[in-house]
């Protein structure tokens, strides 16, 4: 996928420059903890820029790094997506939202008819920002994996079709 740029943001695809802030991102457990993984990844840059080209993109505000999101085909006509605003700063102030409006429209504009994903059943932030997107609940998982430490983590799984998009970015752009 090529960049998107909206405002003075820009997701773009990640590159062998930026396997750095992405191992300080992903081996932090303050910034993992959301995803499960409260003791970080333990991963290593070598294994990073191995998985570059997969889908995985940065988020950029201006020319700083502050976080990253991903998608991947699941089956015919449905991506899986995810997103981190790693940056406790660029947190709780609407960026997510853009972010997700962008990639989202990116995403249906290149022929995908529905976009899925999941969260924490604790993680009623990304809740209210994934149903303010138009995305509906279809499965709540009471407690259907482990996480690292040994803790059992429900889910909720999302799905969003193009009809029910709620875009947050201005005059539709």
């Amino acid at each position: 996928m090529k960049s998107i740029h909206y405002e003075n943001l820009t997701i773009r695809p990640a590159e062998t420059a930026d396997a750095g802030q992405l191992v300080t991102w992903w081996n932090d457990g303050s910034i993992m903890a959301h995803a499960g993984f409260p003791h970080g990844l333990g991963t290593t840059e070598e294994k990073v820029i191995a998985g570059l080209g997969n889908g995985l993109m940065v988020i950029q505000e201006g020319d700083r790094l502050i976080g990253e999101c991903n998608y991947r085909e699941v089956e015919a006509g449905v991506a899986e997506i995810g997103i981190k605003i790693c940056e406790p700063d660029c947190q709780n102030r609407g960026v997510g939202r853009k972010i997700l409006s962008l990639l989202i429209r990116r995403l249906f504009r290149i022929g995908y008819g529905k976009i899925v994903l999941d969260t924490k059943l604790a993680n009623t932030r990304a809740q209210h920002v994934y149903e303010s997107l138009g995305f509906r609940k279809v499965r709540t998982n009471p407690a259907p994996r482990q996480d690292p430490s040994g803790q059992v983590q429900g889910s909720i799984d999302y799905e969003l079709e193009e009809k029910d998009f709620v875009s947050y970015l201005r005059n539709g752009s």
